[in-house]
């Protein structure tokens, strides 16, 4: 027998933008005719990479295009990508979410998926109920729910809410009780999106130890999505990179997360489609990010202040707003964050400066993500808005190798 669990042979998804399903009575038609004839799709033949950086000639798109890799039984796969590179898209298409438009997969045995806070719960049943709806969804008996219901309950650190409608409970509640039935109702494959990051530190960290366990120990399938290159690299024996809907690399994980590293280019300034989703929404819009008074495009001197400009629009009048700036290392560690004071911005413009002091970051490559904030919520959060770089100038004397770590502030020395 094969060790192969999922075998995926030129999947592709196609989508048509601004519209639900195939578009019009006549594109149904077409199709119709096409395929009453024998032939292929028209539409098929339409159709852009999902390149998010470039305007496009026409309404089809390719989330994903001609993607074939094969998954070994007990493998951790990650998947990694930027934003937009048909990572989520590929894991809705392998848990059955949604269908591609051509391709094949081949899976042997359950999957259990976590795409989404609360994928499958039923907003007005309590945890119990749901926990139980979720096992009969996975193909399990009541009894084999029931021998696991007290280490779910325990690992999910809800107990004391299990019968109350899971509607009531936050955003981290919903994700602990999620991934402790799916994890613990023995699927042969499980999938795992981003969504793990809504937990906090500890509960993300008994996720990591569970998933190891679970391919380890109990020898099950696991492909986990992650912008978070630590926990990719300490969990993922094997790393698919997607680039634009397409497989960029699949291979050794520190292989394919220095080929990852190598997609983000400094820049020193970074300006978005007023259209975008992933930049605005009906509260406030990104417009611009940059990098103020830089020798070279992306690049700053860490031995001189780095100033950065924000140029926003509010869409509504919030009261107070804080605007936040995290500094990431390329591997997906946070190295720091600062905020802005609290203040109260009217409709229109906003327009920021932030300013870092000389002699306090490191010669890196920095992926800067902003998070706007009112007292109760987030209502803007941009990933990798902008990519810089520090460097150093030379050295009179000394030694010349590079200095570690992530920060490298310079404090007063005396003698005494």
């Amino acid at each position: 027998m094969s060790d192969v669990v999922i075998k995926v042979e030129n999947l592709s998804k196609q989508y048509r933008l601004g519209e639900v399903g195939t578009g019009t009575l006549s594109h149904d038609l077409n199709r119709w005719w096409a395929k009453i004839r024998g032939k292929d799709d028209p539409f098929l033949k339409m159709g852009e990479t999902n390149d998010r950086e470039q305007k496009g000639a026409t309404d089809y798109v390719w989330a994903l295009r001609d993607i074939d890799f094969e998954v070994i039984h007990g493998e951790v796969l990650g998947i990694i990508g930027k934003n937009g590179a048909g990572k989520s898209t590929l894991l809705k298409i392998l848990s059955k979410t949604t269908s591609p438009t051509i391709g094949k997969i081949k899976a042997k045995g359950r999957i259990a998926s976590l795409l989404e806070v609360g994928t499958g719960f039923h907003p007005e049943m309590t945890g119990r109920e749901n926990i139980f709806l979720n096992g009969a969804i996975l193909g399990m008996t009541r009894k084999e729910i029931k021998a696991k219901f007290d280490e779910i309950l325990d690992f999910s650190g809800v107990e004391r809410y299990v019968d109350t409608p899971v509607k009531r409970y936050s955003s981290g509640m919903y994700v602990r009780l999620a991934f402790a039935v799916a994890a613990h109702l023995e699927p042969e494959i499980l999938i795992v999106d981003e969504v793990l990051a809504v937990g906090d530190a500890e509960f993300q960290k008994k996720c990591l130890g569970k998933m190891k366990d679970v391919s380890v120990k109990e020898g099950r399938t696991v492909l986990f999505v992650s912008h978070n290159m630590t926990a990719i690299k300490s969990l993922c024996s094997q790393v698919m990179l997607l680039k634009n809907g397409e497989l960029s690399l699949i291979g050794n994980t520190d292989q394919v997360m220095n080929n990852y590293q190598l997609l983000f280019s400094p820049s020193s300034r970074a300006e978005f489609d007023p259209d975008s989703k992933v930049t605005g929404n009906e509260n406030i819009r990104l417009d611009s990010v940059e990098l103020e008074n830089n020798e070279e495009v992306g690049r700053f001197c860490i031995n001189e202040p780095l100033t950065l400009k924000l140029s926003l629009t509010n869409r509504k009048v919030f009261s107070p707003i804080n605007v936040n700036i995290f500094f990431n290392h390329l591997d997906g560690t946070n190295i720091f964050a600062t905020c802005s004071t609290k203040r109260q911005f009217d409709i229109g413009p906003m327009n920021l400066k932030c300013r870092i002091p000389a002699n306090f970051l490191n010669d890196n490559i920095y992926s800067l993500s902003i998070m706007v904030v009112t007292e109760s919520n987030s209502i803007l959060d941009v990933n990798e808005a902008l990519v810089i770089e520090g460097f150093e100038p030379p050295r009179e004397a000394g030694w010349l190798g590079k200095f570690p770590g992530y920060v490298r502030p310079k404090f007063e020395w005396q003698d005494y």
